[in-house]
This record gives C-alpha cells, structure tokens and sequence, in this order.
C-alpha cells in the first residue's frame, strides 16, 4: 500500500504491556505515557487500572492535551487479581464482574469509550457449558452497566494451552458463538483478535478473522513463542517481532494485515484500532522493542 497505514487504522499501543512495571496499576504511569504521547506515529493508548485517583486525573488531562484516543484494558485487572468471570461459584462470578465494573468506572474517567477483559480458565470439557452460560451472565451484566455509561464491552479471545492463558474463549469460533448470543440483546459487544494469540490457538489469520468479521471490534499485534520451552518469553508474553523462535514477523503481518483489509476492518471511513501489543524481555528496553513494532508494521504493510 501507498497510503500510510494512519489512512485505515488509528494506531495504538499497550501501555501496560510495553511499560510492564505499570500493569498493576502502579508506577510510573505519567512518565511512561508522556513517552507514547511523544510520538505522533500513535493515535491511540490502551491503558489500564490506575490505582491512585490523582495519576488517573493526570493522565487523562495529559491524553487530553496530547490529542491522543484512550482505550482502557481490564485484562490486568481480572489476571493480577485472578477473577473469573465465568466461575460456577457464584461468590466468585460476581466479585469478579464487580472489580470490572470498577475498571469500568476508571475508563470513563479516563476518557475510554469502553474496556476490554478476557475470559476466565477453561474449566474442561465437562464443564465448560456450565461455565460458558456464567460468562454470558457476567458480559450481560458488564454490557448493561457500561451502556449505561454509553459504553461499550469487548471480549479477547485467547489460547486454551497449558503454557499460555489456557481460556474458556478460546478459539475463535466458540467466540463467535459467545458473541452471538451477548449480540442478540447487547449491542454495545464485540470480539477482540490479536495476531499474537492466532499460533497459540493454532488458527491462521485468514481463518480467525473470516470467522470473527461481522463480530470484531479491536485488533492487536503482536508475537509469541511456543517452539521453545526454555524461551524467556514462551506462551503468551508478547515479545518482540523476529525474536528468536517466535512465531510473527513481517510476513505473519503482512498475512494479518490483507486478511484485516479483506475483512473490511482496515477502513480509511471508520480507522478503528489496531495496537501493537508487545513487550521487552530481561536486557531490552521499552523503547527498542516499540521501534521494532513499528518498524515491522510499515515493511509489512509497503507489502500490502
């Protein structure tokens, strides 16, 4: 492609992910969002929880000031504190929908049109009827309390393997099948895919997206490692593109991005979201392994 990427998309990146020391929701939240804000090539930050209510007021002001879109990520929230919203104990269910909620009232603060949050474990195949209608209950739930906000709820999927996030969604036809039945009463719901998850789900792009097109609202970027056991960053960690035995570089983006304009995702009247979700291992600092993500997004798409 000719046109900048900008054309289609809006540009984004984890905060939380790039800058980990930030992913609990302490640290140095400010200064490593002033470093984002910096840089034009990004139109939009994801976020996450922010636990001292002046820092939230801050960053909002600064995204503010720096004409940037914010979306908010509850992922951090439900792994750090390890919520499940589809457990059958019901205790559990609902203290898991209400720390969400509160990600959910952090992200209005912030300026974010709605959140994102993951699924909890796959409970097996016994159970995993059971555990699929408690989630329906949960993003029912969360999708009356963010439209209320004028809000809206988007669900990622992720892998089922022991070595990664081992979630109830999972592959992404069974995400669809969620999606379907949250849409028919919830329109402020989608689907998030993220290239880095497709190995570990064993799906290509082709395949993932085709499924997901009519239910998809966000899109990430990203790599992963699961040929090596003994990789620092093996399962689902983001790590830069062309690492060693990772699986995504500039020819799986390539694949992602068609597979995203086929879809009509990639769309200069709408430009939703596409963020890259990377993260540096031990040696590497923050700011290389964002220059490489963007390195490899402008090659792969010069090959669209």
């Amino acid at each position: 492609m000719i046109e900048p990427i900008q054309q289609y998309a809006r540009i984004g990146i984890v905060h939380f992910m790039a800058y980990k020391s930030c992913i609990q929701g302490e640290g140095p939240i400010l200064e490593t969002l002033e470093k984002i804000a910096l840089d034009p090539y990004f139109n939009v930050v994801e976020v996450t929880q922010m636990k001292d209510a002046q820092v939230r007021k801050e960053a909002a002001s600064l995204l503010k000031s720096a004409h940037m879109d914010v979306a908010f990520g509850a992922q951090p929230i439900c792994l750090v504190n390890q919520l499940d919203v589809n457990s059958l104990d019901e205790e559990e269910r609902k203290k898991a929908v209400d720390m969400v909620k509160g990600g959910v009232d952090q992200a209005e603060e912030l300026g974010a049109p709605g959140i994102a949050l993951l699924s909890g474990p796959d409970p097996g195949s016994e159970k995993r009827d059971q555990a699929t209608d408690a989630l329906i209950k949960s993003l029912s739930e969360l999708c009356t309390y963010a439209g209320d906000k004028g809000m809206s709820v988007a669900l990622e999927t992720f892998d089922r393997v022991p070595y990664g996030k081992n979630c109830l969604v999972g592959p992404n036809a069974f995400a669809v099948e969620v999606s379907s039945r949250v849409r028919r009463e919830y329109a402020n719901f989608g689907l998030m895919l993220d290239l880095s998850h497709f190995p570990l789900q064993g799906e290509t792009s082709a395949y993932a997206l085709g499924l997901a097109r009519d239910h998809m609202v966000h899109a990430h970027i990203g790599n992963c490692v699961m040929s090596n056991p003994d990789h620092p960053a093996y399962g689902d960690n983001h790590p830069g593109f062309g690492c060693s035995d990772g699986e995504n570089d500039v020819p799986e983006a390539v694949e992602f991005l068609r597979e995203l304009l086929n879809i009509g995702y990639l769309d200069p009247d709408k430009r939703p979201i596409l963020s890259f979700e990377v993260s540096p291992m031990v040696g590497e600092s923050s700011e290389i392994i964002i220059a490489n993500a963007k390195r490899v997004l402008d090659e792969a798409w010069a090959q669209v």
